[in-house]
């Protein structure tokens, strides 16, 4: 028993399951939006529900995983990752390729019962995933790359609801793109000397300290703007243009704190991020509710 437990947790450490936090509140966001639309309801029902969160857990799954495997070779000299379970020898090569695998399949299954847009956008969402794990070795693009893979979860929730691509999750993807690759910037910082002598492309290894600051606090501006424009399209409230602001305010302070103390960035990453995405599903479905 303690063996199962061991390994569960092992794989738990791999993927980094606590990030979900980041894309889920996004993705049901979306999804009440849509059955708003749709069903003059914010309850989109059981099924949705159920295979919507399989569909987000395993595309995860599967995106972590591909990326600790393609990138074992670059993060075993790092000394940030020398207790992944992965380069530590707890985990082996063939069981991360059994869990890419088995959620991929998982991922792809799950889509099929959704409906049939969901079925065939299954194969280039799993390329798209893939693909971003081999983007920094050639490309400083691999930080929007990133953001979009998080920004894939509100059009998601659309296709799991609607059976569309609706344009308030195409904004909506867009200002989730840009908050991801702004706080993945300040994340990135902590291997900046590491990027630049393993010759990889990150912003930070290639332009800089402050560059970075600045090119992640654009990221983060373009975010609430295409926030308060999702707003505006979906003719929601001012419960949710006051969500948009207070998640403003949550990423001028995760600037502030990162800018005072390079230390707390993995503070600014994770407990505000976590914070920002869980306030603005509340206030937007607050706002619905309202309505």
């Amino acid at each position: 028993m303690n063996l199962i437990y061991s390994k569960i947790k092992d794989i738990l450490d791999l993927i980094v399951f606590k990030h979900s936090i980041f894309a889920l509140p996004f993705l049901f966001t979306s999804m009440i939006v849509a059955s708003k639309i749709v069903n003059d309801s914010t309850w989109f029902g059981f099924k949705a529900l159920i295979l919507g969160v399989i569909c987000a857990v395993s595309a995860r799954n599967f995106a972590m995983a591909f990326n600790r495997f393609v990138d074992e070779d670059i993060d075993k000299p790092n000394p940030r990752c020398k207790d992944r379970p992965n380069i530590s020898g707890k985990i082996g090569k063939f069981s991360i390729i059994a869990f890419i695998i088995a959620n991929a399949l998982i991922f792809i299954l799950s889509s099929y019962f959704i409906n049939a847009l969901a079925f065939y956008l299954s194969f280039p969402i799993l390329f798209v995933l893939a693909i971003y794990s081999l983007f920094k070795r050639f490309s400083s693009l691999a930080h929007l790359v990133l953001g979009f893979c998080l920004g894939l979860a509100p059009i998601a929730g659309s296709v799991v609801v609607m059976g569309e691509i609706h344009i308030y999750s195409v904004i909506l993807c867009l200002g989730v793109m840009f908050w991801t690759a702004g706080f993945d910037l300040l994340y990135s910082l902590q291997d900046m000397e590491y990027d630049r002598s393993a010759g990889l492309h990150s912003i930070p290894a290639k332009f800089g300290l402050n560059a970075t600051l600045f090119i992640s606090a654009f990221c983060h501006l373009l975010a609430v703007l295409f926030w308060l424009l999702f707003v505006w399209v979906a003719s929601l409230g001012y419960i949710a243009l006051c969500g948009v602001i207070i998640s403003g305010v949550i990423l001028l302070s995760e600037h502030f704190i990162v800018r005072k103390n390079f230390a707390k960035i993995d503070k600014a990453f994770f407990t505000l991020n976590g914070y920002l995405s869980m306030v603005f599903f509340i206030f937007i479905w607050v706002d619905l509710l309202w309505k």
